[in-house]
């Protein structure tokens, strides 16, 4: 799957990737083995895969996300999308807590 828009969490734990129509998010995984395999230590101890699965997916959208972003405090993710739809997602429940349509494409969304 293809990412349209990628935004990271406020902490910086969380990656989400915005695409046709799902949202998914990964965890940011601190890549410690590689150095430690560097430096005559055993990379294989360290259980990394390089193809993450991700840890929530975001189904709602009918089409193209094309905007997607974290509120401060990293609870919510809100998105835009082709459908005409913007939807606030709380990252605790894989289901939109709140959807506004606003009859046309969203391009871009900021909450402040």
């Amino acid at each position: 799957p293809s990412a349209l828009r990628l935004e990271i969490s406020p902490d910086k734990q969380f990656i989400a990737a915005a695409g046709n129509p799902v949202i998914r998010v990964y965890e940011v995984v601190p890549d410690h083995h590689q150095h430690h395999a560097q430096h005559g230590g055993d990379a294989s101890s360290h259980h990394h895969n390089p193809h993450h699965q991700a840890v929530l997916t975001l189904e709602g959208h009918a089409g193209n996300v094309t905007s997607i972003g974290f509120q401060k405090d990293g609870r919510y993710l809100y998105s835009g999308s082709e459908d005409g739809t913007i939807k606030v997602w709380d990252l605790r429940n894989p289901n939109f807590t709140r959807s506004l349509n606003v009859g046309a494409a969203v391009n871009s969304v900021a909450l402040r």
